[in-house]
């Protein structure tokens, strides 16, 4: 099955008029269905900016054969790295940004 995974990320500590919020998704085949409560654990995730994101919500679409996943942060107060630094991480780790429109 296909999991997408569904991120939305936000800067606490960016001043307003610098402020940068993206949707990333990455999409993963797997034989392990998330549920609620379960801690995603992925190389594009870092600890400067989080301590781990959890599953918040979880559709399955059984005509498509997917799944999509929610996660929402653990934390987000940490951001010891910028929220731009935090994105091309995760993009340089198979992570897209979800386009707006």
């Amino acid at each position: 099955m296909k999991i997408k995974m569904i991120i939305f990320l936000t800067s606490t500590k960016e001043q307003i008029e610098n402020i940068r919020t993206e949707i990333v998704m990455k999409t993963v085949e797997s034989s392990i269905r998330p549920v609620k409560g379960d801690i995603i654990d992925d190389p594009g995730f870092d600890s400067r900016f989080h301590n781990g994101y959890e599953v918040v919500k979880v559709t399955i679409n059984y005509v498509e054969n997917k799944c999509y996943v929610s996660l929402h942060p653990l934390a987000i107060e940490i951001e010891e790295i910028s929220i731009g630094d935090y994105i091309n991480k995760l993009v340089a780790n198979e992570w897209r940004i979800v386009s707006k429109e």
